[in-house]
């Protein structure tokens, strides 16, 4: 494995300085990022954490440079250099875009053997096959957001880059997939949450967290997993006509990618959310902290909060449990269900998109457009 040698007591230094990172950005893998990034590395991130920048852009840029650096060393036997000359961005280019097919026929064609290996050891690579587009396009641009930062100019722009990149994504065509084969709707939610039937503290807070993270607009399960007690305020109730009064909770997500400065984003949570959370919180007696907790096997809970990774496993387990097929569905399927649902319920895209915190409208209209457009006039010119 090709790693530049660094000094026990540098990498020691760089653990503790991303500790006092993570009290804003969890970090996973610390001790692994601090043998990775170098001090500088470091020392940029501590910088766009003081400037403000939101939680999850730091998580995606932290992701970002990390795999960029193990990129480097595996494909270089170096560490990065700032500003990344022209010829490593066309490598960068070359490895993670190109043909299956001519591969077949050129072993050289595409990432090395021995890069591929190196960065599958790390669990840096994990598929087969050639990178996303959209990823290649992603790394790229947080390459030269932190190439920036450092107060380099970036080569990113130069017409051979953005060549090759057009014509290798040419060559590679390529159906973009949905993060979550299948969107988690209101029947799959309710299939699932009928798996968390018991009064057991890991039914408990499987429903909570199924019901949170759908009705919060589908929160991403980075936000789930960092949710604290901190996060939450009670709200005064809200009125029903001929009904009781329905439970009222804010979430307060902080900075967020839509947000800037000392901007707070907030979303809603209201009636059988609000309880389902409120019996978990009582139940693991959670009046600080993380909200999520990790559980043993014995059924002891954790101090600590659980991790993305985590999120996404009990979804699945849930699946399987609901007799459902566990592949086509992931934590991200909650996003996009809720979307789908609010689509199927006449909601209107801005107030469902108030509740997401999507940036995009495009983005968010794709499940508008899917859920109308099946049963819609212009598909039934025919009939």
């Amino acid at each position: 494995m090709a790693k530049a040698k660094t000094s026990l007591t540098a990498v020691k230094r760089r653990a503790e300085e991303l500790d006092t990172i993570a009290a804003v950005l969890p970090i996973e893998r610390r001790d692994e990022l601090a043998e990775l990034l170098t001090d500088h590395d470091v020392e940029t991130l501590r910088h766009l954490v003081n400037q403000g920048m939101g939680d999850n852009t730091l998580r995606a840029l932290t992701s970002d440079l990390a795999y960029l650096e193990a990129w480097g060393l595996a494909a270089t036997k170096k560490s990065l250099p700032w500003p990344a000359p022209e010829a490593l961005l066309l490598k960068f280019v070359a490895h993670h875009l190109w043909d299956p097919e001519k591969r077949a026929a050129d072993p050289e064609h595409g990432m090395p053997g021995d890069v591929d290996e190196n960065l599958r050891s790390q669990g840096f690579l994990k598929s087969a096959g050639p990178h996303a587009p959209a990823t290649v396009r992603r790394r790229l641009a947080n390459w030269s957001t932190l190439t920036r930062w450092r107060g380099f100019d970036g080569a990113f722009a130069s017409p051979s880059v953005k060549s090759a990149i057009r014509l290798a994504v040419r060559a590679v065509p390529r159906t973009r997939g949905r993060k979550s084969a299948k969107a988690v709707t209101g029947d799959v939610l309710a299939r699932l949450l009928a798996t968390c039937a018991t009064d057991s503290l890991r039914d408990l807070r499987d429903r909570a967290m199924l019901m949170v993270a759908f009705a919060s607009g589908g929160r991403r399960r980075s936000e789930i997993a960092g949710l604290r007690r901190e996060q939450l305020t009670v709200e005064p109730p809200i009125p029903v006509e001929g009904g009781s009064p329905l439970p009222s909770l804010a979430i307060h997500l902080g900075r967020t990618k839509t947000t800037s400065g000392d901007e707070d984003d907030v979303v809603y949570l209201t009636g059988r959310p609000v309880d389902a959370l409120n019996a978990w919180m009582v139940a693991a007696k959670i009046d600080s902290g993380s909200v999520f907790r990790a559980i043993g096997r014995w059924g002891t809970l954790s101090r600590r909060a659980i991790d993305p990774q985590s999120v996404n496993a009990i979804i699945k387990q849930r699946v399987e449990l609901a007799g459902l097929e566990r592949g086509e569905f992931s934590a991200h399927g909650l996003r996009s269900g809720y979307l789908t649902e609010a689509a199927n319920g006449g909601i209107p895209l801005p107030e469902a998109m108030e509740q997401s915190r999507h940036r995009s409208v495009q983005q968010a209209s794709s499940y508008y457009n899917n859920s109308t457009r099946r049963s819609g006039r212009a598909a039934r010119l025919l009939r």
